[in-house]
């Protein structure tokens, strides 16, 4: 079963075994991440006891106890080569040697493997034996990410859903149309695990609330950066000049922002009735003072350079980011009678920011 992590390559060897005429036997579920290399082949195939050191009593391995039933081998690909030869063994001959014996023993046990890595890859850098993958290929099962089946994001909410509150004894409302919306506008980087992860949450974070569109945008903001490693600039061992960079450019930001909502409150024609007056409008330099500040920004004229010559030197400082965001975010509701969507647009942010501004500062009371 090949499949990125969160994917659910787990449920499928469950449903297999399950839906299978061994379903009345074991299965036996082995991370071979998860176990030491050292003791791997205790692990499988069993030990006699005084085989090695605290080996005090006879062990049967997962292989043996999946006798009849189905043996899922997750994380194949992480399996040392020396128990990889052991391993390819057992699916020819069906026998197996525990540590510390000289005979084998016969086994009769479905082996199911799965792996997030390119097998391929990795027997062409010799790092998985070609006849071990060769062998366990015979058939392949991709699991398909969760990107890539929004459509059943609503069965899996409700599952988790009510797997959750039942086991928890919480009140479980369900998730609303909109709620269910936002979701599939996702990535989920995570796959299945992430979204029982944020399920479970905000169950949890939300006791006996129907979840709405503006719980899971507000959610899932928190974790909006986190699927995406690129940095806003460009790292490199000056970690001084890339912070340098950074500050500037998110001036540069600012400054543009307020232009952009100065315009749309008083017109871009300078025609409007002028009630609308920045909180401090020496944040607003005439065209003709912006070549004062070339030299303290290097001479930088575009946007990627992070030139924020538009802003004067003394007004830094002077605002908070969070009256700088109120002042643009309320004015522009007020203008267009508190339609979200025609604001996000003006002031070029997404809907799912623009709900989680408002909330944060209590700027829906304002305008209702």
């Amino acid at each position: 079963i090949n499949g990125e992590s969160g994917s659910g390559k787990d449920m499928i060897a469950k449903a297999i075994h399950k839906n299978s005429k061994r379903k009345f036997e074991s299965l036996i579920i082995v991370n071979c991440a998860a176990i030491p290399s050292g003791i791997i082949e205790s692990e499988l195939f069993g030990h006699k006891k005084g085989s090695f050191t605290g080996a005090t009593d006879n062990r049967k391995g997962y292989f043996e106890a999946a006798h009849k039933g189905t043996i899922f081998l997750d994380e194949i690909g992480e399996l040392p080569l020396e128990t990889q030869a052991k391993l390819l063994r057992v699916i020819e001959d069906g026998e197996f040697i525990k540590v510390g014996e000289n005979k084998s023993q016969k086994v009769d046990t479905r082996i199911i493997a799965a792996t997030n890595k390119n097998l391929l890859e990795e027997v062409r850098e010799n790092k998985f034996r070609k006849d071990l993958y060769f062998r366990l290929k015979t058939i392949t099962i991709h699991a398909v990410p969760l990107r890539k089946k929004y459509s059943d994001i609503h069965l899996f909410v409700e599952r988790f859903g009510l797997e959750f509150s039942a086991k928890n004894d919480i009140s479980f409302k369900g998730f609303s149309s909109d709620a269910i919306r936002a979701l599939q506008s996702y990535s989920w980087p995570g796959n299945i695990r992430e979204l029982k992860n944020v399920v479970e949450s905000l169950l949890v974070i939300h006791k006996g609330e129907r979840i709405n569109e503006s719980i899971v945008e507000n959610h899932l903001d928190l974790q909006e950066y986190t699927s995406d490693s690129s940095l806003p600039v460009f790292v490199t061992n000056d970690s001084e000049k890339a912070e340098r960079d950074l500050i500037l450019k998110q001036l540069l930001y600012i400054r543009q922002d307020m232009n952009e909502i100065k315009q749309i409150i008083v017109g871009k024609d300078g025609s409007g009735n002028g009630s609308f007056k920045p909180a401090n409008s020496a944040l607003f330099l005439p065209s003709d003072s912006i070549g004062e500040n070339e030299e303290l920004f290097d001479g930088r004229t575009n946007i990627e350079d992070a030139t924020p010559e538009a802003i004067q030197k003394d007004a830094v400082g002077s605002l908070t980011m969070e009256e700088i965001e109120f002042e643009m975010i309320s004015k522009t509701l007020e203008k267009f009678k508190g339609n979200r969507r025609k604001t996000a647009g003006a002031l070029n942010i997404s809907e799912r920011t623009l709900y989680r501004k408002i909330k944060e500062y209590g700027i829906q009371k304002k305008i209702k």
